[in-house]
């Protein structure tokens, strides 16, 4: 199982994260401040909307059946991230 972890501290660090098609992964979010809007973190192109509680982790499964870029952003659609498939 491939994972990965995001620091949403304002923004997202890393904002880019990579896969490899076919592969199961995991990708979680831990939010370490209240700056910025990113208490929401959203991916329609994965399917996802869930809150981030303040430095609680919240973890996802990413399809990896296809390769390509698959955005996520904040829930006010500002602060914009991406998972890549290849």
């Amino acid at each position: 199982m491939a994972k990965q972890t995001i620091i949403v501290d304002g923004g997202y660090q890393p904002n880019t994260v990579t896969f490899k098609q076919g592969k199961p992964a995991e990708l979680t979010f831990k939010r370490v401040s209240d700056r910025g809007c990113v208490q929401v973190v959203q991916s329609k192109d994965l399917g996802f909307k869930k809150e981030l509680p303040l430095n609680e982790e919240v973890t996802f499964n990413i399809d990896t059946s296809k390769p390509g870029e698959y955005g996520f952003a904040c829930g006010m659609d500002m602060v914009k991230g991406k998972v890549v498939v290849e």
